[in-house]
């Protein structure tokens, strides 16, 4: 199976981490989505131009971070992201949401609108990406003073949402003097799945950083 992804993209960063975590195999398919021919000839494939996306071997396409991860988790072995117990499944899902549509999607906004001239930002959107993100790191502190992982001791698909957002926050929304937050992170950045991840982002990153 292919995964389509762009190593920038917060959202591939959540499931390439899977990926890792469970040792499954794949073909990895880099679509550059600053090139807009890439972005042209990607469509192609799929209208919509999003990623990642997920290719099965018989041609099946899985898009959606959270809808690839649970593929993967219910069709490949090892230890399972999502939980087989149903409330513990539920509660999983839950905190994924919450750190994809508060956290990361807040945090992808003030990294969109630091790319744009000051007096041309949107103040709007960065009110409310800041209002969430503050609600988020109040709960998440909290939480985080009794919880080595979201759930507990168990490392799960909330752990591969949390990752690429705070990677990203670091220099958009720090965490600092949050230190439970603090502590999470550098748990998950010596985690070899998303070590591996932000290992192979750098170079990009650094790409972009010297063309901004």
């Amino acid at each position: 199976m292919k995964l389509y992804f762009y190593p920038l993209s917060s959202y591939s960063q959540k499931v390439l981490t899977a990926l890792y975590e469970k040792n499954v195999e794949f073909t990895p398919e880099m679509i550059r989505l600053d090139d807009a021919e890439e972005r042209a000839k990607y469509r192609e494939l799929y209208p919509l131009g999003k990623v990642p996306l997920l290719v099965l071997d018989d041609g099946y396409m899985i898009p959606e971070s959270s809808i690839i991860i649970e593929y993967v988790d219910t069709h490949h072995e090892g230890a399972r992201l999502i939980p087989s117990d149903p409330d513990s499944s539920r509660r999983t899902r839950f905190y994924d949401r919450m750190y994809d549509l508060y956290l990361n999607d807040s945090v992808t906004s003030l990294v969109f609108e630091g790319f744009k001239p000051e007096d041309e930002r949107d103040q709007k959107t960065l009110e409310k990406a800041n209002f969430r993100i503050d609600v988020m790191y109040g709960y998440m502190d909290d939480h985080f003073a009794e919880s080595t992982w979201t759930m507990g001791d168990d490392f799960t698909m909330a752990d591969c949402a949390a990752a690429p957002a705070l990677f990203y926050a670091q220099q958009y929304a720090p965490f600092t003097g949050r230190t439970n937050i603090e502590s999470y992170y550098a748990r998950l950045a010596e985690r070899a799945s998303f070590a591996r991840v932000i290992e192979q982002t750098r170079p990009y990153l650094e790409e972009l950083t010297a063309t901004a």
